[in-house]
């Protein structure tokens, strides 16, 4: 009795301290997001990210982003606090590059006129640790374009175009992105 009283309270702890954990990432400056591309036969691909701000959580102020927040020629996390995945169910060709069904950390190459979408096979860890080019899987060029209106929070989202997806980075004024298609 006593036995299942303990696992019953164990239990229940870990619950409330996984809720609340998901609470704290919601009020977090920069919260959580998510983004997914769904192919005709059911598979997906999906980007967990946190979405920072261009307005200074704490002074309210805008920021300049590209060439200044994210320095251009550098990796960056591709969003704020833990890293970004990306993960699919299928085979995929990104950019022509091919990516096997799986788990993934992805980061970019932010320039003024062209960036590189680098996906990394290391996963799990803090956004800024970037484990370098030797655990790359691929780098693929993206395309950069001004956006319509300013962007004030961080952005990834898949255009459907017919049987694949274009994966969309939106921040201030600038997008970047891939064409992403399943490989048969």
């Amino acid at each position: 009795m006593k036995r299942n009283l303990a696992i019953a309270v164990l239990t229940l702890f870990a619950l409330t301290t996984l809720v609340s954990a998901q609470q704290e990432k919601s009020k977090r400056p920069s919260p959580p997001a998510s983004a997914q591309c769904k192919f005709a036969d059911g598979k997906t691909v999906k980007v967990d990210y946190s979405s920072p701000r261009v307005n200074d959580p704490k002074t309210h102020q805008p920021r300049k982003i590209y060439g200044g927040l994210v320095p251009f020629g550098q990796v960056w996390r591709t969003g704020a606090n833990e890293a970004t995945t990306f993960v699919t169910d299928t085979n995929l060709s990104v950019g022509g590059k091919d990516v096997p069904a799986g788990s993934y950390t992805i980061f970019t190459v932010p320039n003024s006129d062209a960036w590189a979408l680098v996906i990394s096979k290391k996963t799990g860890e803090w956004g800024t640790d970037y484990p370098g080019e030797n655990e790359d899987l691929a780098r693929v060029p993206m395309s950069v374009s001004k956006t319509s209106a300013p962007v004030e929070n961080f952005t990834i989202v898949f255009d459907q175009k017919g049987g694949s997806c274009a994966l969309n980075l939106d921040w201030e004024n600038t997008r970047a992105s891939v064409d992403i298609t399943e490989k048969k």
